[in-house]
Parts: C-alpha cells; sequence; structure tokens
C-alpha cells in the first residue's frame, strides 16, 4: 500500500472554473454604470408616462366640459 504523495505543488488550473461574479473593478465600475443607466432610463419612461397621463386627463376633462355645455342646451332648448 502506498501512501499519497505530498508535494507543495499548485493544482492542475484546467480544472478550476472561472468565477460568475465580476473580477476587476473596472467590471463592477462598468456594471454599476449600466445599472445606473438602466434606473435612469426607467425613471425617464415613469415621468414620460405620469406627463402623458395628465395631458389625457386633461383632455377628458376638456371633452366632458363640452358634452356638460351641450347637455344643458339641450335642456333649455326642450324646457322651452
Amino acid at each position: 500500500m502506498s501512501a499519497p504523495q505530498l508535494t507543495s505543488e499548485k493544482p492542475d488550473m484546467a480544472d478550476v472554473r472561472p468565477s460568475a461574479a465580476p473580477v476587476t473593478t473596472k467590471e463592477i465600475t462598468e456594471m454599476l454604470i449600466y445599472e445606473e443607466l438602466a434606473r435612469a432610463r426607467i425613471q425617464d419612461l415613469r415621468r414620460d408616462i405620469h406627463a402623458q397621463q395628465r395631458r389625457g386627463h386633461a383632455r377628458a376633462a376638456r371633452r366632458w366640459d363640452r358634452i356638460a355645455g351641450w347637455a344643458a342646451q339641450r335642456a333649455r332648448r326642450h324646457r322651452s
């Protein structure tokens, strides 16, 4: 029976898988920049949607004002 040979050699690097996590500070910084850019785009979209909704609400209010005016005129005409 032979004993395992103890050496201070490094293990074969071909068996080591690269980590999925970023390794360098540059990669981390780049990832954070893209994340911040994505956040800014989402905020812009939300701001645009909110402004569009406000315009839509104002348009609906004007339309209902016209309908109310038309209904009031019609009621006056048919009352007499």
